[in-house]
């Protein structure tokens, strides 16, 4: 989800609430301690140079449980760090605290909530790596194949 997509739902909604990939809700009462623009500049195993820009969001749950982020200040927030550090319009990662260290997290809309999406790696030069790629497999031909494998006197065991 880019930052101006999370912009307009904010100005459709009148409560902030981010659900965790498990389901489970991030508490009511937390903050947005930071809104900042991450720059990624880096090698991949393949060599090739590459450039990564996402908008940062970091959420924190304190002890202050009468306090509730409302979409006007997360809105304000979001303006503000856009006047001050001239973030762009790129894909949302949260960080959250979890159970040992700090959790990164995706962002999607389902038209109530933020819902925040687990993120994996993946090797980005497959190519260059070695990796072999994954085996197409006709499933038309499956059955077929498979049709004798262990079927009595088929030679399977």
């Amino acid at each position: 989800m880019k930052l101006q997509e999370i912009k307009i739902q904010l100005e459709r909604v009148s409560v902030v609430n981010f659900k965790l990939p498990n389901g489970k809700f991030v508490e009511p009462h937390f903050h947005v301690t930071e809104v900042g623009e991450i720059t990624k500049h880096f090698i991949d195993c393949g060599g090739v140079e590459r450039f990564e820009k996402k908008v940062s969001f970091q959420l924190w749950s304190a002890d202050d449980y009468d306090h509730r982020i409302h979409p006007e200040k997360l809105l304000q927030i979001i303006n503000l760090s856009q006047d001050k550090l001239g973030i762009g319009n790129h894909e949302v990662e949260i960080e959250y605290q979890g159970a040992e260290s700090i959790q990164k997290y995706g962002l999607d809309y389902d038209g109530k909530d933020f819902n925040l999406t687990s993120i994996e790696t993946a090797c980005l030069a497959s190519d260059a790596c070695g990796i072999p790629e994954k085996v197409k497999v006709d499933l038309s031909n499956l059955a077929a194949s498979t049709s004798n494998c262990c079927s009595p006197g088929g030679g399977c065991c």
